[in-house]
């Protein structure tokens, strides 16, 4: 298959919507990362998606919109719940996905089994005019191979994707750099299964208590179920193995010291660039979370393309803000491989 790189122009777009209409798959730009649009209600088109990926079909999708109105136009979820209205007015368009109960329209390749829908409304134009043009509503996972860093390039999509896809939009650069925050209303209480651009806090300033899941921190429990995107035991990770120390700031850099040598690099902090002496690969100012999640899956690219680095030593990162996604992100790209240097 010849994977055909398009502009963000109304005649490119206009040429994605149709490979969206004969069934196609196209790479999409939005404010998180790149996606791997299909036809959401075409059950077929979508199952390429998981083909082109080499995911599993257990793990359940997202499904775009470009209008808050298209979920009863294409009528997904079985009803709307009040805080859907209420989390859609304060942050869509933005990273923010909403599972309510799903409809009957909804395939089982999207909703991989369950009795519930995962539906966003992004904030980039590009994917919102796709969607408008593909008339339909569309399914889009991160645009990369299953387990991989996710793309936040057209350029990543491509490497990833070429000859696997029909087409992708360069789009720029995402802005956010993580997938967005998944909350499921589905439940007594909502809950976060995925942290992102949203942070838990704002979450629980408009809707008062939500919950964290336990599978946000922790590895999915033997057995369970994914219930949205990203909660797999190992997500996003390099080839290099990632390794993550819980420590202060200098025995982070004590200990990557102390280990350095061939193959070994760290993921780290502007500040600790001058203080360590092996290959490094930053993700900003420290506690610059927005800045690390906006750097973190370019970063761990970065590291794969660099040929010889086989380990890299990260800190674990605060669990506050922006700092849920970030850790989220690097626990599971780790493996949940943690050390704790308080303890040694």
């Amino acid at each position: 298959m010849n994977t055909i790189l398009l502009k963000n122009t109304p005649d490119d777009i206009k040429a994605a919507a149709k490979i969206i209409k004969d069934g196609g798959l196209v790479g999409m730009p939005t404010e998180t990362v790149y996606g791997l649009a299909a036809d959401a209600l075409n059950g077929k088109a979508v199952a390429e998606i998981f083909k082109a990926k080499g995911r599993p079909m257990d793990n359940p999708l997202i499904v775009h919109i470009a209008d808050f109105s298209d979920i009863q136009r294409f009528n997904l979820v079985s009803e709307i719940p009040n805080n859907a209205k209420i989390l859609a007015d304060r942050f869509w368009p933005g990273p923010l996905t909403i599972i309510m109960k799903k409809s009957a329209v909804i395939p089982d390749e999207v909703s991989a089994g369950l009795d519930t829908v995962a539906i966003r409304l992004p904030s980039h134009p590009a994917a919102r005019e796709l969607i408008r043009q593909s008339g339909t509503v569309l399914a889009a996972p991160s645009a990369n191979l299953s387990g991989s860093p996710s793309p936040t390039s057209a350029a990543h999509v491509m490497k990833d994707m070429c000859g696997k896809i029909n087409a992708v939009i360069d789009g720029g650069t995402s802005d956010v750099g993580v997938e967005s925050t998944v909350i499921t209303l589905a439940s007594d209480i909502p809950r976060v299964l995925r942290p992102g651009g949203v942070t838990a806090e704002q979450l629980k300033e408009i809707l008062g208590d939500v919950e964290i899941d336990s599978a946000v921190l922790n590895k999915l429990e033997d057995g369970q179920k994914a219930a949205s995107p990203g909660m797999k035991y190992k997500h996003y990770a390099p080839k290099a193995r990632v390794i993550l120390l819980k420590c202060s700031d200098d025995e982070y850099i004590n200990y990557v010291n102390k280990n350095s040598g061939k193959g070994v690099a760290a993921l780290c902090c502007d500040e600790d660039i001058p203080l360590l002496n092996t290959q490094v690969f930053s993700l900003g100012r420290r506690n610059n979370y927005t800045a690390h999640a906006h750097r973190l899956f370019d970063e761990l690219r970065k590291i794969d393309e660099h040929g010889d680095i086989s380990v890299v030593y990260s800190r674990l990162p605060s669990v506050d803000g922006v700092g849920m996604a970030v850790y989220n992100r690097l626990i599971r790209a780790a493996g949940f491989e943690v050390i704790d240097l308080e303890k040694i």
